[in-house]
């Protein structure tokens, strides 16, 4: 893993929301509902759903979300006008491998 990518991924871990919302995504089942229209966590989980268990903002859901996308320990997979953010376990692996050398 190159060292921007491990830097980018501790960044977004570093702010207490993200993080909560990271160890969240770890058991969807546990800690959200499913979408009405899927009723699985196959694809992840709602991005309103994560907002409404926030209490944040839609915008800053949103731009935590992209975050933790674009560094890659989320992936986004779209159903019509809904997203849903599930983790990225290999990228996971990856960051904690490279932390350990």
């Amino acid at each position: 893993m190159k060292q921007s990518q491990i830097i980018d991924i501790s960044k977004s871990l570093s702010n207490p929301t993200r993080l909560q919302i990271f160890m969240w995504l770890k058991d969807p089942e546990k800690n959200f509902r499913p979408h009405e229209d899927l009723q699985h966590f196959r694809d992840g989980v709602c991005a309103s759903h994560i907002r409404e268990k926030t209490s944040l903002s839609q915008s800053t859901i949103s731009n935590f979300l992209s975050m933790m996308e674009k560094c890659q320990i989320l992936t986004l997979t779209r159903h019509g006008k809904w997203s849903y953010y599930k983790r990225n376990e290999k990228v996971i692996k990856e960051y904690l491998l490279s932390l350990q050398n």
